[in-house]
C-alpha cells in the first residue's frame, strides 16, 4: 500500500525541495549559496517584464534574502557557465548538465521561422554562423547591421514583428547551433555559437537517446518538486505528459520515485526518494509571479488552497488583484498576494494593492510589512508607499509606519 500523508506533511515536503520552508540565512549570500539554490530548482524562467525586478532575480532573493545580483551575471554570462538559456518551463535558464536532454524534448515553432522561404532562412542562417564563428557575441540588431540586411518592418503581429535576421536566430537557438552568451542592460539576448558557450558535445559517458534524457529531467523535475503528479513534473521542463508518465513508471521501479497517497488530493501521486519532510515550516517569502513553486496552478490550489492567475495581460478594468502581483508565504501557507512596483526615480517600493487569503493568520500584516522592507532595502528602495486598494491595504500601512 503506498504510504500516506496529510496534506500538512505533503505541503512541507513540497516546499523543503523548493528551499522554502526555513528562514534565510543570516551572514553574507556566498556565490556558493547561490549556486546550490539554483541546483536546487533546476531552472528559473526567464521573462522581459520589469515592473519591480527582472524575473529571474526574484527566485533566490525569495530563498536567500539580501544578495548580490551581479553573482548571477557571472553565473550566465562568465566562462566556465554554471547557468545557460534554453526552453524548459518557458524561456528559462537551466543547469548545463540539462542542456543536451532539452535538446531532445523541446521543439517550438518560433514566429515565422518555419515560413520563411527556405532558400532565404538556409542562406541567412549560413551568413549568421560564420560571423558567429568569428566575431564577439552580438545582438540581433548588431547582427542585422553586420550582415548588411534590410527589410520593410512588419507591424501585423503585435510583439512579435522579428526581422529575417531575428527569426532565424531563434531557429538556431532552438536547434542548439546558437546560444545567449550574455543579456544587454535592454534585456537583449548577446548570441554566439554554442560550441563556444558549452564547449563539449554532451557530458562524457551519458547516453544520448531520448528516453534515458527525459528519464534524467523527469527525476530532475521531481526532485525539485519533492512530491506531485505525473502533470506537475511534466510541466515542470514543459515535457509531454504521456512520455513522461512513462519515465515516472521507470523511476518507480527504480526507486527513485514512491507512489504515496495525500489525504484531498484526488490524483495518483509521488514522492522523490530524496524528499525531506520537515518537521514544521517556517520560512517566509514573496514569490515571483513566475517561481517555480507557482508553476503548476492545479498543484498550487491542491497544496495551498490557493487560486493564482497572472493578470499582466488582463485588460486594466478586468483585472481582480493587479498587474505584477505576488504570492507572500508564510510559514506552510500562502497567506496574502500583493500588486508592486518599483518606482526607481522616486526610490519607492509601491504596493498598489494587498489582499488577504481568507484564512489569513493574524501576523500576517506584520509579516508581510517586515518582508517589504527587506525587498526595498535589496531593491535600492527604502520607501514603501501602500495604496488603497485591497483588504489588507490599511493594517499593512499601519504596520510599515511602525518600521
Amino acid at each position: 500500500m503506498p504510504a500516506t500523508l496529510s496534506l500538512d506533511q505533503a505541503r512541507r515536503v513540497a516546499l523543503a525541495a523548493q528551499g522554502l520552508h526555513k528562514g534565510r540565512p543570516t551572514g553574507p549570500v556566498t556565490a556558493r549559496a547561490v549556486g546550490r539554490t539554483f541546483a536546487r530548482l533546476q531552472l528559473v524562467q526567464i521573462d522581459s517584464v520589469n515592473v519591480l525586478v527582472r524575473s529571474h532575480f526574484l527566485p533566490f532573493y525569495s530563498r536567500l534574502g539580501d544578495y548580490d545580483r551581479d553573482i548571477l551575471q557571472r553565473m550566465s554570462g562568465s566562462h566556465p557557465r554554471r547557468m545557460l538559456e534554453y526552453w524548459a518551463h518557458e524561456a528559462s535558464y537551466i543547469r548545463p548538465e540539462h542542456y543536451q536532454d532539452l535538446l531532445l524534448w523541446q521543439k517550438r515553432a518560433w514566429v515565422g521561422a518555419s515560413r520563411l522561404d527556405p532558400e532565404l532562412r538556409n542562406d541567412v542562417a549560413a551568413r549568421i554562423l560564420a560571423v558567429l564563428a568569428r566575431a564577439r557575441p552580438m545582438t540581433a540588431t548588431e547582427l542585422t547591421a553586420r550582415l548588411g540586411h534590410v527589410e520593410e518592418k512588419q507591424t501585423a503581429n503585435w510583439g512579435w514583428n522579428w526581422n529575417a535576421v531575428k527569426r532565424v536566430l531563434e531557429h538556431l537557438f532552438e536547434e542548439g547551433l546558437v546560444s545567449a552568451a550574455s543579456r544587454t542592460g535592454q534585456f537583449e539576448r548577446r548570441y554566439t555559437l554554442t560550441s563556444k558557450v558549452l564547449p563539449y558535445p554532451a557530458p562524457a559517458g551519458r547516453e544520448m537517446d531520448s528516453t534515458t534524457a527525459l528519464h534524467r529531467l523527469t527525476d530532475a523535475a521531481a526532485q525539485a518538486h519533492g512530491i506531485g503528479s505525473i502533470r506537475c513534473f511534466a510541466d515542470y521542463f514543459r515535457t509531454p505528459v504521456k512520455a513522461t508518465a512513462l519515465a515516472v513508471e521507470h523511476l518507480v521501479e527504480q526507486g527513485r520515485l514512491e507512489p504515496v497517497s495525500v489525504s484531498g488530493w484526488g490524483r495518483e501521486v509521488f514522492r522523490h526518494v530524496e524528499a525531506a519532510l520537515p518537521r514544521r515550516a517556517t520560512g517566509r517569502a514573496l514569490l515571483s509571479p513566475f517561481d517555480s513553486l507557482v508553476f503548476e496552478r492545479r498543484r498550487l490550489w491542491e497544496l495551498f488552497g490557493f487560486h493564482y492567475r497572472i493578470e499582466i495581460y488582463t485588460p486594466e478594468p478586468k483585472r481582480r488583484y493587479g498587474y505584477y502581483v505576488l504570492p507572500f508565504l508564510l510559514r506552510d501557507r500562502i497567506v496574502a498576494r500583493v500588486d508592486l512596483k518599483a518606482d526607481r526615480t522616486g526610490g519607492r517600493l509601491l504596493v498598489r494593492s494587498a489582499f488577504a487569503e481568507p484564512d489569513a493568520p493574524a501576523d500576517t500584516a506584520v509579516e508581510l510589512a517586515s518582508e517589504l522592507k527587506l525587498m526595498g532595502q535589496w531593491l535600492g528602495l527604502p520607501d514603501v508607499e501602500v495604496g488603497p486598494a485591497g483588504d489588507l491595504a490599511a493594517g499593512l500601512g499601519r504596520e510599515l509606519s511602525r518600521l
